[in-house]
């Protein structure tokens, strides 16, 4: 699955950030609930892992989701890994970023897996692992104070923020204000990428990455320079969700952003 290899290559990327960063970089504390680097770092490592077990074991699978709610996901994380900080848990991690990719690149894109809530597609499970490393790395970049250059893999977490339209209401219980504003887009390349029906009452034109910052609230739409337009695009980019779980409101404005290094 192409999905596979853009996972791949999101998680290289964010392993070349760090692979030469001293250990007390991984110390540092970001701007996402006070998570450190080696937190995000667990925390990708031991989802990834879940992935590869909805191929590999599933009984696995079943009885590690058990321990999380014993244990408490944080500490199921931090267990997994044994306290791993540093370089080796950065290796561990980056061991298992490419052992999932492999697994899902020979998938069958349509098959149902089991997860924590609803199945999903194998499709659907790699394109979240790429969003969860894209997102959480955005966290670990602010920290570092370095600006990252994003490709157009991030299509795959526009097209879920594009998809989820739905499910941001739905997870705050509410009915949509209007059928999904039209999309328009900036692609790293300088591609356009258009979702939607044309509509100049309602509509979001800007950088693509930007977007994707907004719909996985690593960004408030109001510290980006998305152009927004019309009451049911406004509405939508002040709360934008495209993960699961329950409902999660953005950061405040002003409270994520790239920290000037030292």
């Amino acid at each position: 699955m192409e999905q596979a290899d853009d996972f791949l290559e999101e998680s290289r990327a964010l392993h070349a950030l760090l692979e030469s960063k001293p250990d007390s970089d991984f110390d540092k504390v970001t701007q996402f609930k006070a998570w450190s680097v080696n937190d995000v770092l667990r925390h990708l490592h031991f989802w990834n892992w879940m992935a590869e077990l909805q191929l590999a074991d599933e009984a696995r699978l079943e009885t590690e989701f058990e321990a999380v709610a014993a244990e408490g996901m944080r500490a199921r994380e931090f267990g997994a890994v044994d306290g791993a900080a540093g370089a080796q848990l950065l290796k561990t991690w980056w061991a298992q970023a490419q052992k999932t990719a492999g697994v899902f690149s020979s998938a069958d894109p349509k098959v149902r897996l089991k997860w924590v809530g609803p199945s999903m597609s194998a499709r659907s499970s790699i394109t979240a692992r790429l969003m969860e490393t894209w997102a959480h790395g955005q966290e670990v970049y602010d920290v570092l104070g370095i600006d990252r250059e994003d490709a157009d893999r991030i299509r795959n977490i526009a097209v879920l923020g594009v998809n989820t339209y739905g499910w941001t209401y739905l997870v705050r219980k509410e009915e949509p204000p209007g059928p999904m504003p039209f999309v328009k887009l900036v692609a790293p390349s300088g591609a356009i990428w258009t979702f939607g029906e044309d509509n100049e009452a309602n509509k979001i034109e800007g950088s693509a990455a930007e977007f994707c910052q907004v719909v996985t609230q690593t960004r408030n739409v109001q510290d980006t320079s998305l152009k927004v337009t019309g009451p049911v695009a406004t509405d939508w980019m002040s709360k934008a969700q495209c993960f699961a779980g329950g409902r999660n409101d953005p950061p405040a404005p002003g409270s994520r952003y790239r920290i000037a290094s030292q």
